[in-house]
């Protein structure tokens, strides 16, 4: 690895003073020299400066721009680039590092490695560069490494910077020429004169190139540049519009005296330095070419432009061909007055300034204009005692106008009418279509239509959307309604499903409907009108029995009717049979607390001959098939307890007993 801490440390301490890059031509990756790869760039000193550290693939080494010139150029043809940097001096020794710095800020070069593309920074003297004689694109420090890196590949359109760094301290120069490879950074661009325009009085030029070019090429007299006009002259000539010091892409020509209104030509010639105007590569316009200049008469900016307008505008924005001086304009907006088919009050007007120039002004109104019809903004004197005055100092007249059209702003409000059967509602929505509409989208309850006035039939009850869009090609409004069928009809009522002897029966009614009138038929022979019907005894026979209650509903329109049945039991005395037989005939198959319709808190558990216990229910339809784990007991006798609480008394039981399992 290459020794660098002597020299390093010799050059901070004597230039140290000039350790931060000062944006000095070439010094700074921001003040890249524009390099051309058919001509030799010749550098015949180099100036001291302390280097900045560089990250990348040699960044081990400690390598820094020391005695930096930083190249800048385009990739215009994909390819290989070779290239060579010959020192005045063969025993000095120069280092180089390419970089890609397309769509990056340059100064990313001292703290991103990733932009690298090939380097070398052999301790070795003499000629270095890229070529094809090297065998790898990066060659860090030290003498091991020879000077010349593999040529890199070049992106079409990329833009890269080239950092020649002299090691040796001294100031001695060397010459940098492009040759060996595929790329091209020379840009295929012919130089010529593109376009032209003048300021308002016709006194300065501009000129804009077809690529940039050397400012160092142009003269500050402007005399590569004459006009057709006879008597009028170049007297100045300004690079503008490149950020690059070495570049320029446009010129201002001042001139001895304003142009006259018509058509003129610039002329480019050779200057006083021998030549016209010279790219990258010494390409030069072609002497005498010529470019229109069209003068026009300076004439007031008209006022007769505006954006479009949308429905119930409250601001108007008009636009102009020439700047407006922003000054001119009254912020009162007095300057406009707006009349037609409604009265307007205006209540402001501001330009969207840019160095005191605005290419459109935004009138605002104290309202929406709402009534549709033809209107008219004009201008006049406002409250600054002038109309508006653009760039050129020239005046718009006061009565210039635009005229618009607006429509009226429409309603989306409608109504409906609803008329029902008994098992549907069906509603007739009506839209008035005022001011002009002709567009209607209705979203009912998912369903969509796009005639005015659609029917719809709705087949189930409760909050229905209904919701519409109108539109007369320029105003549009939406409105909604909430839909509530609330006419539904449903008997219905909750009572006992399973009867003891000599209990009684409740009715709840869980009827749906309005206005309802209710009729019930026990089968017992009695009845009720009531809503709330009272309790119902049942005889008490030696079997069980089923009774069907009716219970029917009605309002003027519409009745319905249900049924559910009730089952009167002979006996409600829980008892555990002693005996049953789970063979799968249907017959006593489960043992199980019979008639436990009336026990609460019913707790139920059998035993086996060890006293464990096999089987455990809290719940009286659960019921032992006489099996464990899916496995069948022995026959014989099993000990149970039952627990329960008697639902009428409250009063706690706990009974024990046998059953025998029979198979």
């Amino acid at each position: 690895m290459r020794v660098f801490f002597i020299f390093f440390i010799l050059i901070i301490l004597q230039f140290n003073s000039k350790a931060q890059c000062d944006n000095s031509p070439g010094q700074c990756p921001t003040s890249t020299f524009p390099v051309c790869g058919t001509s030799v760039f010749v550098q015949n000193s180099v100036p001291l400066r302390a280097g900045k550290r560089l990250p990348g693939p040699c960044n081990a080494d400690g390598v820094t721009d020391i005695n930096p010139y930083w190249y800048q150029f385009t990739c215009y043809q994909a390819g290989t680039l070779g290239f060579e940097i010959t020192p005045n001096n063969l025993n000095d020794d120069y280092d180089w590092q390419l970089y890609d710095i397309t769509g990056r800020d340059p100064n990313d070069v001292y703290a991103d490695g990733s932009m690298v593309v090939a380097a070398n920074w052999s301790g070795l003297s003499g000629k270095t560069g890229a070529s094809a004689a090297g065998n790898q694109l990066m060659n860090c420090g030290g003498n091991n490494y020879p000077n010349y890196s593999a040529m890199p590949t070049l992106q079409l359109n990329h833009k890269y910077i080239l950092l020649v760094s002299h090691f040796t301290s001294s100031q001695s120069g060397y010459t940098l020429s492009f040759q060996g490879g595929t790329a091209s950074i020379a840009n295929p661009v012919l130089p010529s004169l593109q376009n032209t325009s003048a300021t308002c009085d016709a006194s300065t030029i501009y000129v804009k190139l077809s690529k940039p070019m050397k400012r160092s090429s142009l003269t500050n007299t402007g005399n590569e540049f004459s006009l057709s006009y006879p008597g009028i002259n170049v007297i100045n000539a300004t690079p503008i519009n490149n950020s690059n010091s070495f570049e320029m892409d446009s010129i201002a020509l001042t001139l001895d005296k304003p142009l006259p209104p018509g058509d003129h030509f610039v002329i480019i010639k050779n200057g006083s330095d021998g030549n016209t105007l010279l790219d990258n590569c010494d390409v030069g316009i072609p002497e005498n070419e010529k470019i229109e200049i069209k003068i026009s008469k300076i004439d007031p900016t008209p006022m007769n432009k505006m954006t479009p307008l949308k429905c119930a505008p409250q601001q108007i924005e008009l636009l102009f061909d020439k700047g407006i001086k922003c000054n001119s304009i009254a912020t009162d907006g007095s300057d406009f007055i707006i009349t037609g088919a409604s009265p307007v009050t205006i209540l402001s007007a501001i330009g969207n300034c840019n160095n005191g120039l605005s290419r459109s002004i935004i009138v605002s109104l104290s309202a929406p204009i709402i009534v549709g019809g033809n209107y008219q903004i004009s201008l006049k004197n406002g409250s600054d005692g002038n109309t508006i005055i653009d760039s050129c100092g020239q005046e718009t007249l006061s009565g210039a106008s635009i005229s618009f059209d607006l429509k009226n702003t429409v309603s989306a409000d409608f109504i409906y009418q609803l008329s029902s059967d008994c098992k549907s509602n069906t509603a007739q929505f009506n839209h008035d279509g005022n001011n002009g509409v002709n567009e209607w989208k209705w979203n009912i309850d998912n369903q969509i239509f796009t005639i005015q006035n659609p029917t719809v039939t709705f087949l189930s009850y409760g909050s229905k959307n209904a919701e519409l869009i109108v539109s007369n090609g320029f105003c549009a409004d939406t409105s909604s309604q909430t839909i509530v069928l609330d006419n539904e009809i449903k008997a219905d009522f909750e009572t006992n499903s399973v009867l003891c002897p000599e209990d009684s029966a409740s009715f709840v009614d869980r009827s749906i409907g309005k206005n309802l009138s209710y009729q019930w038929l026990f089968d017992n022979g009695e009845s009720s009108i009531l809503k709330d019907p009272p309790t119902q005894k049942y005889p008490v026979l030696l079997y069980e029995k089923n009774y069907q209650v009716r219970l029917i509903v009605k309002n003027i329109q519409c009745a319905d009717t249900t049924f559910q049945t009730i089952k009167v039991l002979m006996s409600c005395h829980i008892a555990v049979p002693t005996a049953f037989t789970p063979n799968g005939d249907g017959l006593n198959d489960f043992l199980y607390p019979l008639n436990a319709f009336n026990a609460d808190s019913l707790e139920f558990r059998v035993y086996n001959r060890a006293g464990q216990i096999i089987f455990e229910s809290f719940d009286p339809n659960k019921k032992w098939d006489g099996t464990v784990a899916g496995q069948q007991q022995p026959i014989g006798n099993y000990a149970w307890v039952l627990n329960y609480v008697e639902r009428n008394t409250g009063k706690r039981f706990s009974i024990q007993g046998k059953t025998a399992l029979i198979r």
